[in-house]
């Protein structure tokens, strides 16, 4: 594929690039990758607050590296159910002191979990290899932002916006939809010029789903294995688990750690999660008896 008209910025992001594609490389050959989540956020669900101070945040990713995690997903407005939009220029304020903090410090790959346009670059510029967006590249420019720096990108599936998402979903054949969804996306993405090796996907779980689809999700988690782009896996201390178990957020390690095993066992290798330690204990284990 050629590549997509204005790709003259790329170099700007080229060393911070090879490590993404080491990364996805790995994940082809079936080995697994932990990315260490780092809300820069006062309002999360699970961590809202912990680390939306410049050195917290830092201090965290580089634990999470040490840790195991090889990408840090850096956000900056939470996508939690019922949650407050941020404007720009406060989400730009969050989250490009801490990635430009982490590049001078580390060389962990650094995923920017936005959906706007204008973070994605700004975050590319200050060292960001992958864009992790929950809209999948709908909002106006970024595909082309993408496409022009040929980041790495994940495409998540949701149904809703975040402040409505969780009042009544509804699905006809929730898999089949999804599957669709994301091929349609991806579709997008390479006719905008982004290379198709560069995509990744993720069903999106708790993202307009109900207690039941995201079982279901889980459950049937090989067909979404079986498209041609890794899978990225977010179920840590989902509130799932949360209505299944009767588990506050603090309380769900066992229940993530679990999901994970069971996702890496219908073939996931790519998890996003809080408790990076635990995971890779989880994971080297599955791998082990593979």
């Amino acid at each position: 594929m050629s590549r997509a008209h204005g790709a003259q910025e790329l170099p700007f992001a080229e060393n911070k690039l090879e490590n993404m594609q080491q990364i996805l490389n790995k994940i082809r050959s079936g080995h697994w990758v932990v990315m260490g989540i780092l809300n820069v956020t006062p309002d999360s669900f699970s961590d809202g607050g912990q680390f939306n101070q410049l050195e917290n945040a830092v201090k965290h990713a580089l634990q999470m590296q040490k840790q195991g995690a090889e990408v840090i997903d850096i956000g900056g407005e939470s996508t939690r159910p019922g949650a407050i939009r941020v404007s720009l220029d406060e989400e730009l304020q969050r989250v490009i002191p801490v990635i430009e903090k982490i590049r001078e410090l580390s060389d962990v790959v650094i995923s920017i979990d936005t959906s706007k346009p204008e973070v994605m670059r700004a975050a590319i510029k200050a060292g960001a290899g992958m864009v992790n967006d929950v809209n999948a590249l709908q909002a106006k420019g970024a595909l082309e932002i993408c496409a022009n720096y040929q980041v790495p990108v994940c495409l998540m599936h949701k149904q809703g916006d975040p402040q409505t998402m969780q009042e009544n979903p509804q699905y006809v054949d929730i898999v089949d939809e999804i599957r669709q969804y994301l091929t349609v996306r991806a579709s997008s993405c390479v006719k905008a010029g982004i290379y198709s090796e560069n995509i990744i996907i993720d069903p999106g779980f708790g993202f307009g789903k109900t207690l039941e689809n995201n079982l279901y999700l889980l459950k049937e988690m090989q067909q979404f294995c079986t498209l041609d782009y890794p899978v990225l896996v977010g179920l840590s201390r989902k509130s799932m688990f949360g209505m299944l178990l009767d588990r506050d957020v603090e309380q769900r390690l066992v229940a993530s750690t679990s999901a994970a095993m069971i996702a890496y066992q219908k073939g996931a290798r790519f998890f996003r999660v809080h408790d990076v330690a635990e995971t890779c204990d989880a994971l080297k284990l599955c791998e082990a008896i593979t």
